[in-house]
């Protein structure tokens, strides 16, 4: 199989695009092709909103019993008395019982958990923060003509913009393929990138606006160079619409 086969296949199941048979094959594939495995864990951190496929998951039943078991004997060494003999009054009050905001083994013990919980929580929106620009924040799956996934065009929060090939498609001797967006109809189409053959490669969205849902990407055969008139004059060949991600613009 080869690659361009292989990111096809991971697209389209991830997207749910394959048939039950076809799917069932896939699964089946997956457990003695582990670049096939990888690619289409790939398409689903790219596109988890989308993603179907992805089994539920749910918590191991005994974890919180590990932790409701776990938090009495941690209370109970936060606020122990100590062995230490004491005479007077203190001995009366703490034979009697003193308040449990008077015990400084339990504040330091708040404290140390309060300081843990701050790391924690920094590391954790750092981490969110880094996947979240990673995430495409609008997907638009390219068809062609027989209603097939040729292409994947995904925008990103930062403004970068690429085009994933799923096909293997090569313009004609004196042709070029070229990408066009279109989200305003009283400007037009704009090209956005220009190549003799279908690959990943990122597009020229420099200056234009913030990507938006319902935004036109498709590829068109032009002559070699790309179109003369600055507008799309060949056929297109594969069209699609943007849609949000849920990872937000």
């Amino acid at each position: 199989m080869s690659p361009q086969e292989r990111e096809r296949l991971a697209s389209e199941y991830v997207l749910g695009l394959l048939d039950p048979e076809e799917a069932r094959d896939c699964e089946a594939r997956l457990a003695g092709d582990e670049r096939l495995a990888a690619l289409v864990e790939e398409w689903r951190e790219r596109v988890a909103e989308l993603d179907a496929t992805a089994p539920f998951v749910c918590p191991d039943p005994a974890l919180w019993s590990r932790i409701e078991a776990s938090l009495p004997a941690r209370a109970m060494s936060a606020i122990e008395p100590t062995t230490r003999p004491i005479s007077g009054t203190r001995a009366t009050q703490r034979k009697q019982g003193a308040p449990w905001w008077n015990s400084l083994p339990l504040w330091r013990g708040v404290g140390l958990a309060a300081c843990a919980a701050t790391v924690l929580l920094s590391v954790g929106i750092g981490y969110v923060a880094q996947k979240a620009a990673q995430a495409p924040v609008l997907v638009a799956v390219l068809l062609s003509d027989q209603n097939q996934p040729a292409a994947v065009v995904n925008a990103f929060r930062d403004g970068r913009t690429e085009l994933l090939a799923l096909s293997e498609l090569r313009a004609p001797e004196g042709k070029s393929l070229q990408v066009w967006t279109l989200w305003d109809r009283t400007r037009g189409p704009v090209s956005v990138g220009l190549l003799n053959a279908l690959q990943t490669i990122p597009l020229n969205v420099d200056g234009l606006p913030q990507p938006a849902a319902d935004q036109l990407y498709e590829v068109t055969l032009e002559p070699a160079g790309g179109s003369p008139t600055g507008r799309p004059t060949g056929p297109i060949l594969m069209k699609g619409n943007a849609s949000p991600t849920g990872a937000g613009i």
